[in-house]
């Protein structure tokens, strides 16, 4: 479960401090499939940091009481004068591998299909290798609930037909949250939403629902 108790969320910029998120106050369960829907800057890729832990509210609190994903979307992170291996294997040893660590650098090697490329700089790579190299290091792990912005596949067209069928089946076994501009996707990946609109959050059950309520809103 990852419970997020009024949380607010603020970024400075040359025109002054504009509040994203307002005393946001959530409770997500396990193996739930929420997606995240507002308009654009309305928080969603905002409270998805938030809750990976890549970002800090500044005020309010969130407890992660599952294994949560960093968002898959997420090509930022690398360092970019280490090797796709060297990146994975920092990665692995953060969230504790150590007796199968050879087994998750051959997994990632090879779905990613980077070949030897993966023993090049990061800095080296396009922006496709990149992309691939953070799914394939996402499907290494597993997480209790995973934390997804704007992907689901990536890559040429063999490589998208892997990837959307390795998707489909991390979405049959574990908890999602998601942030899509597509509504069709959401509707097939998500059961439940969280609207954000005006820096509040609004559960619905229903993602169609939800989207009403979002549709309703830019029509206003």
């Amino acid at each position: 479960m990852i419970e997020i108790t009024d949380v607010h969320k603020r970024y400075r910029t040359a025109h002054g401090s504009k509040w994203v998120l307002k005393g946001v106050s959530l409770c997500i369960p396990t193996q739930s499939r929420v997606a995240l829907i507002g308009a654009n800057g309305a928080g969603k890729s905002t409270l998805l940091r938030l809750v990976g832990g890549i970002d800090q509210p500044n005020s309010g609190r969130i407890e992660r009481n599952c294994k949560v994903s960093w968002p898959l979307g997420l090509t930022g992170g690398f360092q970019g004068s280490l090797s796709g291996r060297q990146n994975t294997k920092f990665v692995c040893r953060i969230h504790g591998v150590s007796d199968d660590l050879a087994d998750k650098l051959e997994f990632v090697r090879e779905f990613s299909e980077l070949n030897d490329a993966f023993e090049d700089p990061v800095k080296t790579y396009s922006s496709g290798m990149r992309s691939r190299l953070a799914f394939a290091m996402s499907l290494a792990f597993d997480f209790d609930t995973y934390l997804v912005d704007e992907l689901t596949a990536v890559g040429d067209a063999a490589f998208k037909h892997k990837s959307q069928k390795a998707f489909q089946d991390l979405a049959d076994r574990a908890g999602l949250v998601m942030v899509s501009h597509s509504e069709s996707t959401l509707k097939s990946f998500c059961q439940s939403a969280v609207w954000l609109h005006q820096g509040r959050a609004h559960w619905f059950d229903s993602v169609e629902e939800a989207l009403r309520e979002y549709r309703e809103s830019i029509t206003a």
